[in-house]
């Protein structure tokens, strides 16, 4: 699976892998099918399969693909889930000695799952079916938004090209494109509401929208919100700008269940968190979540996880970054719960958006309410989202923190509560600390989408998670920041070396993982 080139792979391997490979690119307008055109192009045929490969690519289905591409790594340092297993000897993403042979999947999913297809459906749309190119382009930011938060610069504005060395583009370029890019899609998508418009979009959409354009114009304007919030440290002008269109098109953002992005999948779906889980064994509850979610007695617990094998009626975790001597010592610890029992996989949930409003309003920004009735109803939301009650008690509580952790295994392991805020919104609090308490209800709600919790981590520093007992990096990664990136693959080293170049140049220090990206500067958040 790995990539050989960019140019090879991105664009030849994953285009249905029933074209062959060419110099000629522009021959993927020709049919591939062994269909007339006109049995093709009938109920849009034609992007059908590429557009499905590109929603199912965005979280791998195939199990162990999705292991690498995200669950031992950006689940772990999200602080969400922690590993009882021992890969490699203990030497591993979990205690920083980062495996590139695991890592590089993130890379050529990205690229042969979602750009590559997404660029088929490019081809075949753009100039004449442009509110289904619209609708690509949103997931094309939603997918690649992912990468370029692993690995920083990457390939985007010469996807495609025949060019010998294709070059990287700098985060701050790709983000800026990004912005465009939801610029068109709303603009389109807002045109064909107006004009009452029906959808065409219905039969080849699987998220729950079912091809609504008024829904994926709130999607557009939700994520333009999430990058907008991302960037805040680094261009707080764009950001604030950026952030106050989202909110001031007059489709808006979430604000409802229904509004909830999320991919449906079929009835024989299962999530792969669920096999990794529990049928293989390799995750557990991380320490961070029984301290933080332990310590408020969080009624999501109960959703999120099962009660633990070994301790009857108790939710316990597991410690990343420790000594495993053996798998069977924290197995009967708790493993994931109902969250990963259907057969849906969230995008971006209505609570997120609540709670970058919360942030923006903090900032002094248009956001459309208060800092506190925003951060409030944000946690009413994924209450909501889970059919759950005692919101209103839960907001009001302002006497329960975290709770210190204690490995029963071993004390080496234990630890001292982090995350020490309360839940209720407290008007006299410093900034600082009514961020931090929204992060950390963001990191709850968002459960369990490490990704993104992940990159909030690395933005804001929140929530206060427990630090890794062994670091093996050899020095790249600090034991106090964590992760910061993943480095460039090998298969782009070897194929498109001139074009790693480009990227390397364009990164703020050594390419390893300690190596900060764009938008994660040092200093305050405010």
């Amino acid at each position: 699976m790995m990539l050989n080139k960019i140019k090879s792979t991105a664009i030849c391997a994953s285009l249905f892998l029933a074209i062959g490979c060419t110099d000629d690119f522009n021959s993927i307008n020709q049919n591939p099918y062994g269909l007339t055109n006109e049995q093709l192009t009938q109920d849009f045929n034609h992007i059908k399969s590429p557009f499905q490969s590109a929603f199912n690519g965005v979280f791998n289905t195939l199990h162990w693909k999705y292991q690498l591409q995200q669950n031992l790594n950006a689940d772990l340092w999200s602080g969400y889930m922690a590993t009882p297993t021992g890969f490699r000897g203990g030497s591993n993403n979990a205690t920083y000695d980062l495996v590139d042979g695991w890592n590089g999947f993130v890379w050529s999913l990205g690229y042969t799952d979602v750009m590559a297809n997404l660029y088929r459906v490019e081809q075949l749309t753009k100039g004449s079916l442009d509110q289904v190119y619209a609708i690509s382009l949103i997931l094309k930011v939603q997918a690649m938004q992912r990468m370029t938060d692993t690995f920083g610069p990457i390939v985007y504005s010469k996807f495609g090209t025949t060019d010998p060395l294709i070059a990287y583009d700098s985060q701050e370029d790709v983000y800026k494109a990004m912005f465009k890019e939801l610029d068109f899609a709303v603009t389109e998508l807002t045109k064909r509401i107006d004009a009452n418009e029906k959808t065409v979009f219905a039969g080849t959409d699987l998220t729950a929208y079912e091809g609504n354009y008024t829904k994926w114009v709130k999607f557009a304007n939700s994520l333009r919100l999430r990058l907008a919030m991302r960037i805040v440290k680094v261009n707080p002008t764009l950001a604030k700008s950026e952030a106050e269109k989202a909110i001031a098109q007059k489709i808006g953002v979430f604000t409802t269940k229904d509004d909830v992005a999320k991919i449906q999948y079929s009835s024989t779906f299962i999530d792969p968190l669920k096999t990794i889980s529990s049928s293989w064994g390799d995750i557990r509850m991380s320490a961070d979540m029984e301290s933080i979610m332990g310590g408020y007695n969080d009624p999501r617990l109960v959703k999120y996880f099962s009660e633990s094998v070994d301790f009857p009626g108790q939710y316990r975790g597991v410690r990343n970054g420790i000594d495993i001597v053996a798998k069977s010592d924290r197995t009967g610890m708790s493993e994931l719960g109902s969250v990963v029992a259907g057969t849906q996989k969230v995008l971006m949930s209505t609570a997120e958006i609540y709670f970058l409003r919360s942030e923006g309003a903090l900032r002094g920004w248009a956001m459309g309410g208060t800092a506190q009735g925003l951060y409030e109803s944000g946690i009413k939301a994924s209450f909501e989202q889970y059919g759950l009650g005692g919101a209103d008690a839960y907001i009001a509580d302002n006497v329960k923190k975290a709770k210190d952790f204690v490995d029963v295994k071993s004390a080496t392991n234990n630890g001292t509560a982090a995350n020490n805020v309360t839940i209720a919104w407290d008007a006299a609090a410093t900034n600082e600390v009514k961020l931090q308490k929204i992060i950390t209800q963001k990191w709850i709600a968002g459960f369990p989408e490490g990704q993104e919790a992940w990159s909030e981590y690395r933005r804001t520093g929140y929530p206060k998670l427990f630090k890794v007992v062994k670091n093996l990096s050899g020095g790249k990664i600090s034991t106090e920041f964590g992760p910061r990136r993943i480095n460039f693959v090998q298969s782009e080293k070897d194929g498109n070396p001139g074009g790693v170049a480009t990227g390397l140049a364009k990164l703020s220090g050594p390419d390893n993982g300690g190596t900060r990206l764009w938008w994660d500067t040092t200093g305050s958040n405010f």
